[in-house]
């Protein structure tokens, strides 16, 4: 990763990262260049890859505050997954995107993680056909080429595919597997549209899928099984010569927000079957990382400890403690940034904004440790500050440096220098009245 960060960064990738950095969104390619801190929870979650790379499971939850770095870590561990040849899947949950729920709300996720599903080489998503077709190339150089017998590669994809017919729809899984690599063969690309369909899950029905595919299935990918089917994408992508399957679940919170409480709780009881899937060995080459924050966690009242099975399982336990870390558990809790890791991620994106505009920053090193220090010195930002509030405001600055030159830091800020010392000198005067009021008799006035 060093190296990567100290090497030049392209230009369509740095543009790309400066501009989620200013938006505080999280960039989906450049996040190793700016990734400071986090060693520990990275070198975890590069432990269950191995894990799964062997044909276990796992699955982790990432808890922290808006803005602590969750699906910024999500992004990185994506990119690690990718160059280890893991495929990987992510989808961020909303309220039409639910891991249970009716009306297309389930299967709708499903649809998202195929979206983007991603490989090496295609890292950017819709891998989809690339994956396949990378499988019949491998096939067709094991058994001779392209010249390869016909029976020959007709009983190696059967036999690729025969260990999926046993698992929950795997029959028809392997089936539309098998029509989509005949018809890559023969080249019919109305054929393979028809099986790409189906393994998205986007047929409303199987009549609609009979029609389309020339052949009947037994079932559709729906909001009821769709899990059922990223377990089969894992098993498959270990036979045809991946590592495994990474799937990353963002903005979990949305499940806490669910107001019904059935539908709440059946969302946690996917939660949980996922989870027992991963620690049971029900799961072949899965890795499940779900992302959320305390209160979706922590909420006595709705959320995943108000579904007592889930809090059982995931809970502290008494011997554990803040000041110790923990991190094989299934729960990573974010911890702050420590002040030197915040000043590195500042100096890091200073440089990376002077190669991208090629502009010398006007910005001491006694500046920038002038920046933080009135960051931090907010009242509750030793705990409350994040990463993503900080590289707004710094990025704020760095744009007004170079687009007015008669511009300095000192200039850029007075008024929050001012504004915090007002804000300062009431509290203490709150503080002052505080303390002399002893509520003696003397002193109430009827």
């Amino acid at each position: 990763m060093e190296m990567q960060q100290n090497r030049p960064v392209p230009r369509r990738i740095l543009a790309s990262l400066l501009s989620s950095v200013a938006a505080g969104v999280v960039p989906r390619t450049g996040a190793p260049y700016i990734a400071i801190g986090r060693d520990e929870e990275i070198a975890a979650i590069l432990a269950d890859l191995e894990h799964i790379s062997e044909g276990g499971a796992a699955m982790r939850f990432l808890i922290g505050r808006y803005g602590s770095g969750k699906s910024f870590l999500m992004q990185l561990v994506r990119g690690y997954a990718l160059e280890r040849d893991f495929l990987t899947a992510d989808a961020d949950l909303t309220p039409e995107r639910r891991l249970y729920g009716t009306s297309g709300s389930g299967v709708a996720t499903y649809r998202e993680l195929m979206k983007n599903l991603a490989s090496k080489a295609a890292p950017d998503g819709g891998a989809l056909p690339r994956i396949i077709a990378r499988w019949i190339g491998s096939l067709q150089e094991q058994i001779g080429g392209d010249g390869a017998n016909a029976d020959a590669l007709r009983s190696a994809v059967s036999a690729t595919l025969r260990d999926v017919e046993f698992m929950v729809g795997g029959f028809d899984f392997a089936r539309v597997i098998a029509a989509y690599y005949r018809a890559y063969l023969a080249g019919e690309d109305e054929a393979m549209s028809a099986c790409l369909c189906w393994l998205r899950g986007e047929f409303a029905s199987k009549t609609e899928a009979r029609r389309a595919l020339g052949f009947s299935v037994s079932v559709i990918i729906d909001d009821e099984n769709w899990y059922d089917f990223i377990k089969l994408w894992a098993v498959l992508a270990r036979k045809i010569g991946y590592r495994g399957l990474v799937v990353f679940v963002d903005e979990c919170v949305n499940l806490y927000k669910i107001t019904h409480r059935v539908s709440r709780e059946n969302n946690y009881e996917k939660i949980l079957s996922m989870f027992n899937d991963a620690l049971q060995g029900k799961a072949e080459g899965l890795l499940l990382v779900l992302g959320g924050t305390p209160q979706f966690l922590e909420d006595p009242r709705r959320g995943l400890f108000s579904y007592e099975a889930l809090r059982s399982r995931l809970c502290d336990s008494r011997f554990a403690d803040a000041e110790f870390k923990n991190l094989i558990g299934p729960v990573i809790r974010l911890r702050r940034l420590s002040d030197d890791e915040l000043l590195a991620l500042i100096v890091r994106v200073t440089a990376l904004y002077a190669q991208h505009y090629r502009w010398e920053p006007r910005i001491t090193q006694a500046e920038q440790l002038r920046f933080l220090a009135l960051c931090l010195s907010r009242a509750g930002a030793d705990s409350m500050m994040t990463p993503r509030e900080i590289l707004r405001d710094y990025m704020t600055v760095l744009n007004i440096l170079m687009q007015n030159e008669d511009a300095d830091f000192e200039r850029i800020v007075s008024r929050v220098t001012a504004e915090s010392a007002m804000a300062e000198q009431d509290l203490q005067s709150a503080e002052t009245v505080r303390e002399k009021r002893d509520f003696s008799p003397e002193d109430i006035i009827l």
